[in-house]
């Protein structure tokens, strides 16, 4: 069973040709409207992958919450624990550009009403064998809080870098699982891509934690106290990556769930990831374990 204790969002997309740059206009052309937030995408990602999977999070008492919570319902994701909030439901704004790049503002509204309290009820009966899977949209002190009982509770907790904070890197060594971008790595450490292996070494020694870095197109790698591992990505041309970081915790915690080792697992959720490049939105690209599968060959 995954526990995901975060947010949950109703991304509005619109596609522009190119990204703005600040004080520009760029005519647009599409918009939609789809289930989001990192929260609600890695607990769908990790439903698909085959996992039993429970999400803690919060959405609001309006028109926007049953929108986002529409396909975590249809794949059956575990909701029976979601708070409701007087306040609106969360709110992605996402530019996606001709290439499939993007820029994302984050509008919290019902996720800003989670606390260490609720993230006491998420862990509530957790133990051994327990995945927990958390990231950076709900606040940190519930996100740390989190940590903090997993470890005392010997839950397994990923925490994925996403949106990274001024916080981050104090509560970072609190998870068993670290999952980072370059740039979020980069931020983390002060240390550039030249300097990639040595300083996710130095990391996971110090911290006696298992450090993953996702490489966008050249895969993934992590360090352990026994080294390096580096899954390769699927070659594709991305329609729309923003999806893809999520799918990736998604499916690793799955994979990790299922009795996977690191490295298998590693490797189902960046091709998972590749293939949720393939097609516009979060949601709705996030692939299910039979398409993964048949990729892997």
């Amino acid at each position: 069973m995954i526990t995901v204790f975060g947010s949950t969002n109703l991304d509005q997309v619109g596609t522009v040709s190119r990204l703005p740059k600040p004080g520009e206009t760029v005519a647009g052309g599409t918009f939609s409207m789809a289930a989001g937030g990192k929260g609600a995408n890695q607990a769908l990602a990790a439903r698909r992958a085959g996992a039993e999977v429970r999400h803690f999070s919060a959405v609001g008492a309006d028109a926007f919450a049953e929108m986002a919570l529409e396909l975590l319902k249809a794949d059956g994701v575990d909701l029976s624990d979601l708070k409701i909030s007087s306040g609106p439901t969360g709110i992605a704004m996402i530019f996606v550009d001709g290439h499939g790049e993007n820029v994302i503002a984050v509008l919290p509204g019902a996720n800003g009403t989670l606390t260490p309290a609720d993230a006491d009820k998420a862990l509530a009966g957790l133990g051994d064998g327990a995945v927990l899977l958390l990231q950076q949209e709900i606040p940190q002190d519930a996100t740390e809080r989190a940590l903090d009982l997993a470890r005392a509770q010997n839950v397994t907790s990923i925490l994925n870098t996403a949106p990274f904070l001024d916080s981050t890197k104090a509560i970072a060594p609190k998870a068993a699982i670290l999952v980072a971008n370059e740039t979020e790595f980069g931020l983390l450490t002060g240390t550039g891509i030249d300097q990639l292996d040595a300083a996710m070494l130095e990391w996971s020694t110090r911290h006696d934690q298992t450090v993953i870095v996702t490489l966008g197109p050249d895969g993934a790698k992590a360090a352990t106290r026994t080294g390096l591992i580096h899954v390769p990505a699927m070659q594709v041309k991305p329609v729309d990556t923003v999806g893809a970081g999520d799918t990736f915790c998604g499916y690793l915690a799955a994979g990790l769930d299922s009795g996977l080792d690191l490295e298998a697992a590693m490797k189902r959720a960046a091709v998972a990831a590749s293939l949720a490049c393939l097609k516009p939105g979060a949601q709705p690209a996030i692939p299910y374990a039979k398409d993964v599968v048949a990729a892997l060959g």
